[in-house]
């Protein structure tokens, strides 16, 4: 448990009550602070006594990662192999092409419903313990009367438990899956990219310039772009996700506990005291919901212009060593396939820069929960 006198705040006044305290020091803190705090407590589901019940699926889940790659590496050779038997009509190829594409479509198959039951379990099982360690942490000592006053409406703390914790476990496991497979993709399939695209030719006023490893370059290029672009276009995501997570709190809260606050308001001013509050939650709601609209949109030009242009800055690229005969084209299917791969790989941000956001906003306020809780029980031993 963390000492109240380790983050002091300047700003606090001491004659304020203990609840008001804590709620007007928690957005103090930075946020790589509150994702330290959040892992220092959720990575305990790895380091508790009994851990081989997630230890197991864990690594079963990067063994599937590890064997999917493997697998996608083979069929990019196998895609070379039957579009050069394709482009010779070798009906003999072909037909031993298409018998080699069932083992490797039946193990790529099974390994992805290992990925999907092992990454699942993972994440089912760190809720759990997540979730009931909260509960456990919530009601400790009965913190969680002053704490209802200390979070405030907008940062309904039953929210957090429920929802913010689920979104805090599923999507980081998601995105460290899906980043340690655009990292392993990437530094695969740069080597064809190196190996088979080679060097590019290009006459320049009667002087050949020699481009080398030019896909390489390119794909370099037009990713880095692609990112900036994103980063650009997106810069204001996480606290527009952040705004609407806190407006559906406060909405979910002030339904939840009109009627404890306003049980003697019997009168028809105090019913319509209480319809008001719930139609200026319920406005805030929809008003955050429609900024997050027009971000998305604007983050989908960019992430869907790049699903179409992708492949055909790809074959564009390998058309002149195709059309001089010095690219099959076989490799240039191989190429173009491990071009799109490799710009998704390093373009990991731009299709997950909105699920980044929402997740670092659930773990933000899962952490300012176990803050509040830290200060409470400091608090309580003084």
């Amino acid at each position: 448990m963390q000492n109240q006198s380790e983050h002091p705040s300047k700003d606090v006044n001491v004659s304020m009550p203990r609840e008001t305290r804590l709620m007007t020091d928690i957005p103090a803190y930075g946020q790589r602070f509150l994702v330290a705090r959040f892992w220092r407590s959720a990575s305990g589901f790895w380091r508790r006594p009994g851990a081989a019940t997630a230890w197991t699926p864990t690594l079963l889940l990067l063994s599937s990662v590890l064997f999917q790659l493997m697998i996608q590496y083979r069929l990019s050779y196998w895609g070379r192999d039957f579009f050069d038997a394709f482009g010779r009509r070798d009906g003999g190829v072909l037909k031993a092409q298409a018998l080699l594409f069932l083992p490797l479509a039946g193990a790529s198959l099974l390994v992805a419903v290992l990925g999907v039951w092992s990454l699942m379990t993972t994440q089912r099982r760190w809720r759990l313990w997540l979730t009931q360690y909260l509960i456990d942490r919530w009601l400790e000592n009965d913190l969680f009367r002053s704490l209802q006053f200390a979070v405030g409406e907008d940062q309904n703390p039953e929210y957090r438990i429920a929802e913010d914790a689920r979104i805090a476990v599923d999507s980081p496991l998601s995105m460290a899956v899906g980043l340690l497979k655009a990292v392993l993709s990437a530094g695969i399939f740069i080597g064809i990219l190196w190996n088979v695209g080679g060097d590019l030719a290009v006459g320049v006023f009667g002087y050949v310039l020699t481009v080398p490893k030019y896909l390489v370059i390119a794909v370099a290029i037009y990713s880095a772009l692609l990112t900036l672009a994103m980063i650009f276009i997106g810069r204001r995501l996480v606290s527009v996700i952040a705004g609407k997570n806190a407006a559906e709190a406060q909405f979910r809260s002030v339904g939840s506990h009109l009627r404890e606050r306003d049980k003697f308001a019997t009168n028809s001013v105090g019913k319509i005291e209480q319809h008001n509050s719930l139609s200026h939650a319920l406005q805030d709601v929809i008003d955050r919901w429609r900024e997050l609209c027009v971000q998305l949109m604007q983050t989908t030009l960019v992430s869907q212009g790049n699903v179409l242009l992708a492949p055909v800055i790809a074959w564009v690229l390998c058309a002149p060593k195709y059309l001089v005969g010095t690219m099959s084209l076989g490799e240039v299917a191989q190429v173009t396939a491990a071009f799109v791969i490799v710009q998704a790989a390093l373009n990991w941000l731009v299709e997950n820069y909105s699920g980044l956001a929402d997740c670092l906003s659930s773990i933000n306020r899962v952490a300012s929960l176990l803050l509040a809780l830290d200060q409470l029980s400091s608090q309580g031993q003084n």
